[in-house]
């Protein structure tokens, strides 16, 4: 069914990294749909000239800032115009406005390890969760996804890769437990941008500044995303990623370096067919298409024109160029607690880089050495993980100190 004014109850959305590049283009496409959502919570970190502005437009019941003093600051300034938003902060009231009894769906946008315990709380409480966080799977997948069956949410990948295979895969994600075979699927192959130095030499990426990894020649994103595309590194998390989402084994995931971003991705079947999703690089598309599931709704996004494309080039990723795909396949092949290491070394050396404390290719350094010298244990509850994921965070600034 096509977007159409509904008599249906309005769908009460929680929105957390609210002030974000994902977080902004989801009230965008919200305010397309007045008849259809209302915002019943936004959260962010410590933004609160962004979230001022953001609760005067949108009028949420809550908001939920995670600094303190953040929370203090909008909480006057809100004040001071008669709003009635209540202001919380902290990580309780994440996981409060994620499970929330009036809360339908739960927009997972959070940048980091910090976006793990709310997105888990959604999936206790069954609500439909838009996933646009990438470390809640990579950080604790196999916990995540039992989640969502155990508590009957609804999981929809935001990634535009990942809702570009969900669109055209013949199962929703957590809810396949056979292998891909089992559905007729051969593999999936995650198309990449390659980023703004898929042409560069090595002898290039040893100079490279903060200014030119942050400029992506085809998306908008935040600064981390925009580093993590610059080294592949989002790649490789988006692997780990689509193993949990689509029971996908790790050979089962291939790369390939696409310029143009207008196909997204793509999923082969057993009979040689291969399906793709396409469409002009506006994060509106799967935004939209995660909020008005099953139905398709306006985005706000123009047609792709196929003919002004012209032409769609393909290439396989460089690993010597890009080591962090590797070292994200590695980390998946190895299981257990090595992706939560590669997740929380890689936050570290990206920090330290947009800090410009670090060079470029001592990301991967980092990472790698990181990976190197821990002892990978097997998963056994969220505290464990946050417990591993502050071990490997503190070794990272270690060897940063260090080198």
């Amino acid at each position: 069914m096509y977007d159409s004014v509904t008599s249906s109850p309005l769908k009460k959305v929680t929105i957390l990294g609210a002030t974000g590049t994902i977080g902004l283009h989801t009230l965008d496409v919200i305010s397309q749909h007045p008849h259809r959502f209302s915002v019943f919570a936004l959260a962010a970190s410590s933004n609160v000239t962004s979230m001022f502005v953001l609760c005067k437009k949108h009028a949420p019941r809550y908001v939920v800032m995670l600094q303190e003093e953040s929370a203090k600051l909008l909480a006057e300034q809100l004040k001071n115009i008669g709003s009635k938003t209540h202001v919380l902060h902290g990580q309780d009231a994440l996981n409060f406005v994620s499970a929330h009894e009036e809360v339908d769906t739960v927009m997972a946008a959070i940048v980091g390890a910090a976006g793990l315990q709310p997105a888990m709380a959604a999936a206790h409480a069954g609500k439909c969760i838009l996933l646009a966080n990438k470390e809640t799977l990579v950080l604790a997948g196999s916990l995540f996804m039992q989640a969502v069956n155990k508590g009957g949410a609804t999981l929809l990948p935001i990634d535009s890769e990942h809702n570009a295979i969900f669109q055209v895969m013949p199962k929703a994600p957590g809810r396949q437990t056979g292998t891909l075979a089992s559905i007729g699927v051969k593999r999936i192959l995650l198309t990449a941008s390659g980023g703004p130095f898929r042409n560069a030499s090595l002898e290039e990426l040893a100079n490279v500044t903060k200014a030119q990894a942050l400029n992506h020649p085809n998306w908008v994103m935040g600064p981390k995303i925009s580093i993590d595309s610059a080294t592949m590194m989002n790649k490789g998390l988006e692997v780990i990623e689509a193993h949990w989402l689509f029971n996908a084994e790790a050979d089962q995931i291939e790369v390939v370096v696409h310029p143009q971003s207008v196909i997204h991705s793509l999923v082969e079947y057993i009979d040689g067919s291969v399906l793709a999703q396409l469409g002009n690089p506006d994060m509106r598309t799967p935004i939209a298409y995660g909020l008005g599931y099953p139905d398709r709704l306006m985005s706000g996004v123009s047609s792709l024109d196929l003919l002004k494309t012209a032409r769609l080039d393909f290439v396989a990723p460089d690993i010597q160029r890009f080591p962090c795909l590797k070292l994200a396949y590695d980390a998946l092949k190895a299981g257990g607690t090595a992706p939560a290491i590669l997740n929380a070394a890689n936050e570290i050396a990206v920090e330290a880089f947009l800090a410009e404390k670090t060079g470029f290719l001592d990301i991967p350094n980092v990472i790698d050495a990181v990976l190197s010298g821990a002892i990978l244990e097997q998963v056994e509850s969220i505290e464990h993980l946050i417990a591993v994921d502050q071990q490997a965070r503190k070794a990272t600034q270690q060897w940063l100190s260090s080198h």
